[in-house]
């Protein structure tokens, strides 16, 4: 069976390879996402990004009749977004949330997250391998249904 994956990316993260490299790297998301492609040949990944709250609700609300998972990386909108949240709280598939960072080594801000109660599972702190964790928990996940 070939597994269909949706990764979703919020704010800013279309700014990975060039912003705060300390922090994120110097890799953009769509080369590290041509690596997980090759890693995954039993997944079909589908990947979209936005810096709006309401087309990420959009997305989520049209992937849960069409994919067998969800990765998502909200960004800011982790800490912030009561919206996302009521949208994960009726999704039907398993979702990962993911953050490239440890955001309970950041400020105190960003250690809540109002996604948490409504995901499978949380990887952080890992880089861009956050998502490549967070995809083989998925596939093995989705494998044993």
């Amino acid at each position: 069976m070939q597994i269909k994956i949706g990764i979703l990316n919020g704010p800013n993260l279309n700014m990975l390879g060039t912003r705060e490299k300390k922090l994120y790297g110097n890799i953009s998301f769509e080369n590290y996402l041509q690596d997980l492609k090759g890693l995954f040949d039993n997944a079909e990944l589908f990947y979209f990004q936005s810096n709006i709250e309401g087309v990420l609700i959009d997305k989520l609300q049209e992937w849960n009749n069409v994919m067998n998972g969800i990765i998502i990386n909200a960004g800011a909108y982790t800490h912030t977004s009561i919206a996302l949240a009521d949208c994960l709280a009726y999704i039907k598939i398993p979702v990962v949330e993911v953050h490239i960072t440890n955001i309970y080594a950041r400020e105190k801000y960003r250690q809540h997250s109002y996604l948490s109660p409504y995901c499978k599972a949380i990887v952080a702190g890992m880089g861009l391998n956050s998502y490549k964790y967070a995809l083989q928990f998925l596939v093995e996940s989705i494998n044993k249904v």
